[in-house]
Protein backbone atom coordinates (compact mmCIF):
# COMPACT_ATOMS: atom_id res chain seq x y z
CA UNK A 1 0.00 0.00 0.00
CA UNK A 2 2.82 2.17 0.94
CA UNK A 3 4.74 1.78 -2.56
CA UNK A 4 0.89 2.34 -4.04
CA UNK A 5 0.61 5.80 -2.30
CA UNK A 6 4.47 6.67 -3.70
CA UNK A 7 3.16 6.65 -7.45
CA UNK A 8 2.02 9.30 -8.86
CA UNK A 9 -1.92 8.68 -10.41
CA UNK A 10 -2.69 10.71 -13.65
CA UNK A 11 -5.69 10.43 -16.15
CA UNK A 12 -5.66 9.38 -19.88
CA UNK A 13 -4.46 12.76 -20.77
CA UNK A 14 -1.94 15.13 -19.13
CA UNK A 15 0.27 17.94 -20.36
CA UNK A 16 3.94 17.62 -19.82
CA UNK A 17 7.28 19.45 -20.41
CA UNK A 18 10.54 18.47 -21.69
CA UNK A 19 13.36 21.01 -20.44
CA UNK A 20 16.00 20.05 -22.23
CA UNK A 21 14.05 20.06 -26.15
CA UNK A 22 12.73 23.46 -25.07
CA UNK A 23 9.02 22.31 -24.62
CA UNK A 24 7.36 23.92 -21.99
CA UNK A 25 4.23 21.95 -22.38
CA UNK A 26 2.85 19.30 -24.53
CA UNK A 27 -0.28 17.13 -24.44
CA UNK A 28 -0.12 13.50 -24.43
CA UNK A 29 -2.28 10.56 -24.88
CA UNK A 30 -1.63 7.86 -21.60
CA UNK A 31 -1.33 4.49 -23.28
CA UNK A 32 -0.25 1.77 -20.90
CA UNK A 33 -0.87 -0.81 -24.37
CA UNK A 34 2.36 1.19 -25.84
CA UNK A 35 5.48 0.03 -24.80
CA UNK A 36 7.15 2.94 -26.07
CA UNK A 37 6.78 6.68 -25.96
CA UNK A 38 6.49 8.63 -28.79
CA UNK A 39 6.69 12.54 -29.47
CA UNK A 40 5.54 14.17 -32.86
CA UNK A 41 8.39 14.95 -35.12
CA UNK A 42 9.41 15.91 -39.00
CA UNK A 43 12.31 17.07 -40.99
CA UNK A 44 13.75 14.30 -39.27
CA UNK A 45 17.92 14.16 -40.28
CA UNK A 46 20.57 11.83 -38.78
CA UNK A 47 24.22 13.12 -39.14
CA UNK A 48 26.89 12.31 -37.16
CA UNK A 49 28.64 14.38 -34.34
CA UNK A 50 32.15 13.43 -32.39
CA UNK A 51 31.90 10.47 -33.72
CA UNK A 52 28.45 9.79 -32.78
CA UNK A 53 24.83 9.09 -34.14
CA UNK A 54 22.61 12.20 -33.72
CA UNK A 55 19.09 13.05 -35.16
CA UNK A 56 17.61 16.41 -35.88
CA UNK A 57 13.88 16.84 -36.15
CA UNK A 58 11.53 19.92 -35.68
CA UNK A 59 8.27 19.69 -33.37
CA UNK A 60 5.02 21.68 -33.66
CA UNK A 61 4.32 21.02 -29.78
CA UNK A 62 0.84 22.55 -30.28
CA UNK A 63 -2.02 20.35 -31.25
CA UNK A 64 -3.91 21.88 -34.32
CA UNK A 65 -0.42 24.27 -34.69
CA UNK A 66 1.74 24.37 -37.07
CA UNK A 67 2.74 27.52 -36.93
CA UNK A 68 5.07 27.76 -34.11
CA UNK A 69 7.61 25.16 -34.38
CA UNK A 70 10.95 23.97 -31.75
CA UNK A 71 13.61 22.71 -33.76
CA UNK A 72 16.27 20.02 -31.59
CA UNK A 73 19.41 18.02 -31.62
CA UNK A 74 19.53 14.92 -29.90
CA UNK A 75 22.07 11.83 -29.90
CA UNK A 76 20.28 8.97 -31.29
CA UNK A 77 19.44 5.95 -29.05
CA UNK A 78 18.00 2.96 -31.20
CA UNK A 79 16.21 2.73 -34.22
CA UNK A 80 13.10 0.60 -34.03
CA UNK A 81 10.33 -0.74 -36.70
CA UNK A 82 6.98 -0.43 -35.15
CA UNK A 83 3.71 -0.51 -36.89
CA UNK A 84 1.12 2.40 -35.71
CA UNK A 85 -2.54 2.10 -35.22
CA UNK A 86 -3.10 2.72 -38.79
CA UNK A 87 -1.55 -0.26 -39.82
CA UNK A 88 1.63 1.59 -40.97
CA UNK A 89 5.07 0.23 -40.24
CA UNK A 90 8.05 2.53 -40.20
CA UNK A 91 11.65 2.49 -38.64
CA UNK A 92 11.80 5.25 -35.80
CA UNK A 93 14.57 7.26 -34.70
CA UNK A 94 14.85 6.70 -30.56
CA UNK A 95 16.17 9.07 -28.46
CA UNK A 96 16.54 9.56 -24.61
CA UNK A 97 15.12 12.79 -22.60
CA UNK A 98 13.86 13.93 -19.28
CA UNK A 99 10.24 14.69 -18.98
CA UNK A 100 8.78 16.79 -16.33
CA UNK A 101 5.90 15.20 -14.57
CA UNK A 102 4.46 17.82 -12.08
CA UNK A 103 6.98 18.19 -9.94
CA UNK A 104 9.01 15.24 -11.03
CA UNK A 105 12.31 14.72 -13.20
CA UNK A 106 13.20 11.85 -15.18
CA UNK A 107 14.37 10.37 -18.50
CA UNK A 108 12.18 8.20 -20.57
CA UNK A 109 12.96 6.78 -24.34
CA UNK A 110 11.16 8.39 -27.53
CA UNK A 111 10.40 7.41 -30.71
CA UNK A 112 9.98 10.60 -33.34
CA UNK A 113 7.39 9.88 -35.75
CA UNK A 114 5.09 12.38 -37.54
CA UNK A 115 2.02 12.63 -35.45
CA UNK A 116 -0.55 15.13 -37.57
CA UNK A 117 -3.24 12.50 -38.28
CA UNK A 118 -3.57 11.73 -34.68
CA UNK A 119 -5.16 13.71 -31.87
CA UNK A 120 -2.16 13.78 -29.42
CA UNK A 121 1.61 15.27 -30.11
CA UNK A 122 2.24 12.63 -27.87
CA UNK A 123 1.95 8.79 -26.20
CA UNK A 124 3.28 8.20 -23.22
CA UNK A 125 3.65 4.42 -22.92
CA UNK A 126 4.00 2.02 -20.22
CA UNK A 127 7.98 1.86 -20.21
CA UNK A 128 7.98 5.64 -18.76
CA UNK A 129 5.95 5.06 -16.18
CA UNK A 130 7.21 1.92 -15.01
CA UNK A 131 7.18 2.27 -11.11
CA UNK A 132 6.00 5.43 -11.06
CA UNK A 133 2.80 6.25 -12.19
CA UNK A 134 -0.61 4.73 -11.89
CA UNK A 135 -3.16 5.24 -14.53
CA UNK A 136 -7.07 6.63 -13.75
CA UNK A 137 -8.62 6.37 -17.26
CA UNK A 138 -11.68 8.17 -15.64
CA UNK A 139 -9.71 11.30 -14.67
CA UNK A 140 -8.17 13.89 -17.13
CA UNK A 141 -5.44 16.74 -16.36
CA UNK A 142 -4.32 15.86 -12.88
CA UNK A 143 -1.33 17.93 -13.25
CA UNK A 144 -3.30 20.88 -14.01
CA UNK A 145 -5.32 22.13 -17.52
CA UNK A 146 -2.83 24.38 -20.15
CA UNK A 147 -5.14 27.46 -21.29
CA UNK A 148 -4.78 28.69 -24.78
CA UNK A 149 -3.99 31.74 -22.97
CA UNK A 150 -0.86 30.23 -20.83
CA UNK A 151 0.21 28.25 -24.52
CA UNK A 152 0.45 31.72 -26.24
CA UNK A 153 2.59 33.15 -22.85
CA UNK A 154 4.43 29.69 -22.76
CA UNK A 155 5.82 29.78 -26.67
CA UNK A 156 5.43 33.50 -27.33
CA UNK A 157 2.59 32.17 -30.37
CA UNK A 158 0.53 35.32 -32.36
CA UNK A 159 -1.61 34.85 -35.47
CA UNK A 160 -0.17 34.80 -38.55
CA UNK A 161 -1.03 38.13 -40.63
CA UNK A 162 -2.38 37.17 -44.18
CA UNK A 163 0.09 39.00 -46.13
CA UNK A 164 1.09 36.39 -48.52
CA UNK A 165 -0.91 34.57 -51.84
CA UNK A 166 -4.95 34.10 -52.30
CA UNK A 167 -4.50 29.99 -53.15
CA UNK A 168 -7.61 28.16 -53.98
CA UNK A 169 -8.05 24.12 -53.41
CA UNK A 170 -10.37 22.84 -55.91
CA UNK A 171 -11.31 18.96 -54.52
CA UNK A 172 -14.56 17.46 -53.80
CA UNK A 173 -13.81 16.73 -49.56
CA UNK A 174 -12.66 19.23 -46.98
CA UNK A 175 -11.99 17.00 -44.72
CA UNK A 176 -9.68 14.55 -46.64
CA UNK A 177 -6.32 14.03 -44.62
CA UNK A 178 -4.47 15.82 -47.71
CA UNK A 179 -6.67 18.35 -48.53
CA UNK A 180 -6.46 19.62 -44.25
CA UNK A 181 -3.35 19.29 -44.54
CA UNK A 182 -2.66 21.77 -47.80
CA UNK A 183 -5.01 24.01 -46.39
CA UNK A 184 -3.06 23.74 -42.66
CA UNK A 185 0.33 24.45 -45.14
CA UNK A 186 -0.65 27.31 -46.79
CA UNK A 187 -2.19 29.41 -43.24
CA UNK A 188 0.82 28.80 -41.70
CA UNK A 189 2.84 30.31 -44.09
CA UNK A 190 0.95 33.44 -44.29
CA UNK A 191 -1.29 32.54 -47.66
CA UNK A 192 -5.37 33.22 -47.67
CA UNK A 193 -6.30 29.53 -48.53
CA UNK A 194 -9.91 28.76 -49.80
CA UNK A 195 -11.28 25.52 -50.06
CA UNK A 196 -13.49 25.25 -53.25
CA UNK A 197 -15.78 22.06 -53.81
CA UNK A 198 -15.73 21.35 -57.44
CA UNK A 199 -19.26 20.68 -57.19
CA UNK A 200 -20.35 24.15 -55.76
CA UNK A 201 -17.84 26.06 -58.77
CA UNK A 202 -19.48 27.61 -61.33
CA UNK A 203 -18.43 29.47 -64.51
CA UNK A 204 -18.31 32.20 -67.03
CA UNK A 205 -17.27 31.42 -70.45
CA UNK A 206 -17.16 35.21 -71.81
CA UNK A 207 -13.86 35.65 -74.40
CA UNK A 208 -13.70 39.23 -72.75
CA UNK A 209 -14.87 38.81 -69.04
CA UNK A 210 -14.24 34.67 -68.00
CA UNK A 211 -15.53 34.13 -64.82
CA UNK A 212 -15.34 31.22 -62.07
CA UNK A 213 -17.95 31.82 -59.30
CA UNK A 214 -18.52 29.60 -56.21
CA UNK A 215 -22.01 28.81 -54.16
CA UNK A 216 -23.71 32.04 -53.47
CA UNK A 217 -22.30 34.25 -56.65
CA UNK A 218 -19.05 34.88 -55.24
CA UNK A 219 -16.63 35.62 -57.97
CA UNK A 220 -13.27 33.81 -57.84
CA UNK A 221 -11.44 36.07 -59.95
CA UNK A 222 -8.84 37.03 -57.61
CA UNK A 223 -7.04 33.94 -56.71
CA UNK A 224 -3.53 33.73 -57.44
CA UNK A 225 -3.00 30.18 -57.66
CA UNK A 226 -5.32 26.84 -57.13
CA UNK A 227 -3.84 24.05 -56.20
CA UNK A 228 -5.77 21.10 -58.03
CA UNK A 229 -6.85 17.44 -56.19
CA UNK A 230 -9.64 16.33 -58.65
CA UNK A 231 -10.93 13.10 -58.00
CA UNK A 232 -11.69 10.37 -60.48
CA UNK A 233 -15.14 10.58 -60.69
CA UNK A 234 -15.55 14.23 -61.49
CA UNK A 235 -12.76 14.25 -63.47
CA UNK A 236 -14.95 15.90 -66.36
CA UNK A 237 -15.90 18.93 -64.28
CA UNK A 238 -12.98 19.31 -62.39
CA UNK A 239 -10.36 19.86 -65.52
CA UNK A 240 -13.52 21.91 -66.77
CA UNK A 241 -12.99 24.48 -64.12
CA UNK A 242 -9.02 24.03 -64.32
CA UNK A 243 -8.95 24.88 -67.64
CA UNK A 244 -11.41 28.27 -66.69
CA UNK A 245 -8.76 29.33 -63.91
CA UNK A 246 -5.74 28.80 -66.62
CA UNK A 247 -7.94 31.34 -69.30
CA UNK A 248 -8.00 33.61 -66.39
CA UNK A 249 -4.41 33.09 -66.39
CA UNK A 250 -4.46 31.79 -62.35
CA UNK A 251 -1.89 29.80 -61.77
CA UNK A 252 -2.52 25.77 -61.62
CA UNK A 253 -0.58 22.97 -59.89
CA UNK A 254 -1.68 20.56 -62.10
CA UNK A 255 -2.45 21.92 -65.54
CA UNK A 256 -6.30 20.71 -67.01
CA UNK A 257 -4.60 18.92 -69.66
CA UNK A 258 -2.48 16.91 -67.60
CA UNK A 259 -4.87 15.51 -65.39
CA UNK A 260 -7.04 14.57 -68.50
CA UNK A 261 -3.79 12.37 -69.84
CA UNK A 262 -3.06 11.09 -66.29
CA UNK A 263 -6.48 9.91 -66.04
CA UNK A 264 -6.79 8.17 -69.12
CA UNK A 265 -4.24 4.91 -67.91
CA UNK A 266 -4.38 3.77 -71.85
CA UNK A 267 -2.90 7.02 -72.87
CA UNK A 268 -0.93 7.37 -70.49
CA UNK A 269 0.88 4.34 -70.69
CA UNK A 270 0.86 4.51 -74.71
CA UNK A 271 2.74 7.98 -73.87
CA UNK A 272 5.12 6.59 -71.47
CA UNK A 273 6.39 4.06 -74.09
CA UNK A 274 6.74 6.49 -76.29
CA UNK A 275 8.87 8.63 -74.10
CA UNK A 276 11.50 5.30 -73.33
CA UNK A 277 9.97 4.27 -70.34
CA UNK A 278 9.47 0.50 -69.30
CA UNK A 279 5.82 -0.87 -68.09
CA UNK A 280 4.83 -3.87 -67.99
CA UNK A 281 3.77 -5.93 -70.70
CA UNK A 282 0.13 -5.03 -71.14
CA UNK A 283 -2.94 -5.76 -73.87
CA UNK A 284 -5.81 -4.24 -74.56
CA UNK A 285 -9.08 -5.18 -76.77
CA UNK A 286 -12.96 -4.98 -76.82
CA UNK A 287 -14.45 -7.60 -78.58
CA UNK A 288 -14.41 -11.00 -76.00
CA UNK A 289 -13.81 -13.13 -79.36
CA UNK A 290 -9.86 -11.79 -78.70
CA UNK A 291 -10.06 -12.76 -75.13
CA UNK A 292 -7.59 -15.51 -75.64
CA UNK A 293 -5.21 -13.79 -77.53
CA UNK A 294 -5.35 -11.44 -74.86
CA UNK A 295 -3.99 -13.80 -72.36
CA UNK A 296 -0.97 -15.26 -74.29
CA UNK A 297 -0.45 -11.60 -75.31
CA UNK A 298 0.86 -11.42 -71.58
CA UNK A 299 3.14 -14.23 -71.15
CA UNK A 300 -0.65 -15.95 -69.84
CA UNK A 301 -1.74 -16.54 -66.08
CA UNK A 302 -1.21 -15.43 -63.61
CA UNK A 303 -2.27 -11.52 -64.77
CA UNK A 304 -3.40 -8.82 -63.48
CA UNK A 305 -6.91 -7.25 -64.93
CA UNK A 306 -7.16 -3.63 -64.15
CA UNK A 307 -10.62 -1.40 -65.19
CA UNK A 308 -9.56 1.69 -66.77
CA UNK A 309 -11.52 3.94 -64.32
CA UNK A 310 -10.25 2.68 -61.12
CA UNK A 311 -8.87 4.12 -58.75
CA UNK A 312 -6.44 3.55 -54.98
CA UNK A 313 -6.41 -0.35 -56.07
CA UNK A 314 -10.27 -0.38 -56.98
CA UNK A 315 -10.96 -2.39 -60.11
CA UNK A 316 -7.72 -4.51 -60.13
CA UNK A 317 -8.36 -8.19 -59.70
CA UNK A 318 -5.00 -10.99 -60.20
CA UNK A 319 -6.85 -13.99 -62.15
CA UNK A 320 -3.79 -16.66 -61.23
CA UNK A 321 -5.15 -19.37 -63.71
CA UNK A 322 -6.49 -19.23 -67.41
CA UNK A 323 -10.05 -20.02 -66.81
CA UNK A 324 -10.17 -17.73 -63.96
CA UNK A 325 -8.59 -14.92 -66.09
CA UNK A 326 -11.06 -15.37 -68.87
CA UNK A 327 -13.71 -15.49 -66.52
CA UNK A 328 -12.98 -12.02 -65.06
CA UNK A 329 -12.29 -10.58 -68.28
CA UNK A 330 -15.37 -11.58 -70.21
CA UNK A 331 -17.92 -10.33 -67.00
CA UNK A 332 -15.99 -7.23 -66.75
CA UNK A 333 -16.50 -6.94 -71.10
CA UNK A 334 -20.22 -8.53 -70.66
CA UNK A 335 -20.50 -4.70 -68.57
CA UNK A 336 -19.23 -2.59 -71.45
CA UNK A 337 -15.98 -1.61 -68.97
CA UNK A 338 -12.95 -0.91 -70.40
CA UNK A 339 -9.88 -2.59 -68.88
CA UNK A 340 -6.40 -3.57 -69.26
CA UNK A 341 -5.07 -6.96 -68.92
CA UNK A 342 -1.07 -6.85 -67.43
CA UNK A 343 1.72 -9.26 -67.10
CA UNK A 344 1.90 -10.03 -63.47
CA UNK A 345 5.64 -9.46 -62.04
CA UNK A 346 5.71 -11.88 -59.75
CA UNK A 347 9.30 -11.77 -57.86
CA UNK A 348 8.21 -7.56 -56.79
CA UNK A 349 6.29 -10.04 -53.87
CA UNK A 350 3.55 -7.63 -53.22
CA UNK A 351 5.67 -4.72 -53.24
CA UNK A 352 5.60 -1.40 -54.89
CA UNK A 353 7.43 1.82 -54.39
CA UNK A 354 5.61 5.19 -54.34
CA UNK A 355 7.71 8.26 -55.44
CA UNK A 356 6.36 12.13 -54.86
CA UNK A 357 7.33 14.38 -57.40
CA UNK A 358 7.27 18.12 -56.81
CA UNK A 359 8.35 19.86 -59.84
CA UNK A 360 10.99 17.46 -61.58
CA UNK A 361 12.27 16.43 -58.23
CA UNK A 362 11.40 13.06 -56.18
CA UNK A 363 10.98 14.75 -52.42
CA UNK A 364 10.52 11.47 -50.70
CA UNK A 365 10.08 7.76 -51.41
CA UNK A 366 8.24 4.52 -49.65
CA UNK A 367 7.83 1.27 -50.34
CA UNK A 368 3.98 -0.12 -49.68
CA UNK A 369 3.52 -3.64 -49.07
CA UNK A 370 0.35 -5.67 -49.70
CA UNK A 371 -1.47 -6.60 -46.66
CA UNK A 372 -1.59 -10.34 -45.56
CA UNK A 373 -3.90 -12.13 -48.83
CA UNK A 374 -3.87 -9.87 -50.79
CA UNK A 375 -1.23 -9.25 -54.18
CA UNK A 376 -0.82 -5.69 -54.45
CA UNK A 377 0.60 -2.67 -51.97
CA UNK A 378 -2.36 -0.46 -50.87
CA UNK A 379 -2.54 1.35 -47.75
CA UNK A 380 -6.25 2.12 -48.32
CA UNK A 381 -6.88 -1.71 -48.11
CA UNK A 382 -5.29 -2.77 -45.16
CA UNK A 383 -1.08 -2.51 -46.45
CA UNK A 384 1.84 -1.10 -44.99
CA UNK A 385 4.43 1.51 -45.83
CA UNK A 386 7.70 2.49 -44.81
CA UNK A 387 10.97 4.40 -46.19
CA UNK A 388 12.84 3.02 -48.99
CA UNK A 389 16.07 4.18 -50.42
CA UNK A 390 15.72 4.62 -54.40
CA UNK A 391 18.20 3.79 -56.95
CA UNK A 392 19.14 6.27 -59.45
CA UNK A 393 17.25 4.51 -62.26
CA UNK A 394 14.01 4.93 -60.39
CA UNK A 395 14.11 8.36 -59.65
CA UNK A 396 14.79 8.97 -63.32
CA UNK A 397 11.92 6.79 -64.39
CA UNK A 398 9.65 8.83 -61.64
CA UNK A 399 10.86 12.35 -62.65
CA UNK A 400 10.55 11.46 -66.74
CA UNK A 401 7.34 10.22 -66.01
CA UNK A 402 5.74 12.85 -64.36
CA UNK A 403 7.78 15.47 -67.32
CA UNK A 404 5.94 13.25 -69.52
CA UNK A 405 2.13 13.99 -68.13
CA UNK A 406 3.27 17.47 -67.66
CA UNK A 407 2.19 17.20 -64.32
CA UNK A 408 4.17 18.98 -61.69
CA UNK A 409 2.87 17.05 -58.55
CA UNK A 410 2.60 13.71 -58.57
CA UNK A 411 2.86 10.48 -57.01
CA UNK A 412 4.42 7.69 -59.26
CA UNK A 413 3.88 4.27 -58.56
CA UNK A 414 7.43 1.49 -59.50
CA UNK A 415 7.42 -1.77 -59.54
CA UNK A 416 10.71 -3.68 -59.44
CA UNK A 417 11.41 -6.60 -61.49
CA UNK A 418 14.29 -8.66 -62.75
CA UNK A 419 14.63 -6.53 -65.63
CA UNK A 420 14.47 -3.12 -63.43
CA UNK A 421 11.88 -0.21 -62.41
CA UNK A 422 8.81 -1.01 -64.36
CA UNK A 423 6.13 1.85 -64.16
CA UNK A 424 2.55 1.26 -62.63
CA UNK A 425 0.90 4.45 -62.87
CA UNK A 426 1.01 8.11 -62.34
CA UNK A 427 -1.38 9.56 -59.75
CA UNK A 428 -2.25 13.74 -60.54
CA UNK A 429 -4.14 13.80 -57.01
CA UNK A 430 -1.96 11.85 -54.94
CA UNK A 431 -2.74 11.30 -51.31
CA UNK A 432 -0.77 12.26 -48.71
CA UNK A 433 -0.70 10.77 -45.40
CA UNK A 434 0.88 7.87 -45.86
CA UNK A 435 4.00 9.23 -47.34
CA UNK A 436 3.72 11.75 -44.85
CA UNK A 437 3.17 9.45 -41.91
CA UNK A 438 5.96 7.24 -42.64
CA UNK A 439 8.67 9.74 -43.76
CA UNK A 440 7.82 12.39 -41.26
CA UNK A 441 8.10 15.18 -44.65
CA UNK A 442 5.86 17.93 -44.72
CA UNK A 443 4.94 17.42 -48.38
CA UNK A 444 1.49 19.75 -48.09
CA UNK A 445 4.51 22.18 -47.17
CA UNK A 446 6.80 21.58 -50.22
CA UNK A 447 3.81 22.05 -52.50
CA UNK A 448 2.71 25.24 -50.70
CA UNK A 449 6.32 26.28 -51.40
CA UNK A 450 6.67 25.13 -54.94
CA UNK A 451 3.86 27.89 -55.47
CA UNK A 452 5.63 30.73 -54.44
CA UNK A 453 8.52 29.82 -56.19
CA UNK A 454 6.48 29.74 -59.14
CA UNK A 455 5.13 33.10 -58.40
CA UNK A 456 7.87 34.63 -57.15
CA UNK A 457 6.82 35.38 -54.03
CA UNK A 458 8.97 35.33 -50.65
CA UNK A 459 8.04 33.80 -47.61
CA UNK A 460 8.03 36.73 -44.66
CA UNK A 461 9.63 35.98 -40.92
CA UNK A 462 5.76 35.97 -39.38
CA UNK A 463 6.08 32.25 -37.31
CA UNK A 464 7.53 31.39 -34.22
CA UNK A 465 10.17 28.81 -34.48
CA UNK A 466 12.76 28.24 -31.48
CA UNK A 467 16.27 26.38 -31.79
CA UNK A 468 17.26 23.89 -29.30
Amino acid sequence: MNQLNSKLVIGSEEWFSFPDLGIPAIKARIDSGAKTSSIHAFNIQSFRKDGARWVSFEIHPIQNNRRTVIRCEKPIVDKRTVKSSSGVSETRYVISAPIKVGENIWDIQLTLANRDSMGFRMLLGREAMANRIIVDPSLVCTLGEVTNTMIMNLYGTKESQKSGLKIGLLASNENLYSNKRLLEAGDERGHEMIFLNIKQSYMKLDALDPEVHYRGGKVLNDLDAVITRIRPSVTFYGTALARQFESMGIYTTNSSAAITQSRDKLFSLQLMLKGGINIPTTGFAKSPIDTNDLIEMVDGAPLIVKLLEGTQGRGVVLAETKKAAESVINAFKSLKANLLVQQFIKEANGKDLRCFVIDGKVVASIERTAAPGEFRANIHQGGSASIVKITREERVLAVKAAKILGLQVAGVDIIRSKSGPLLLEVNSSPGLEGIETATGKDIAGMIISSIEKRLKWKRGLYDSKITH
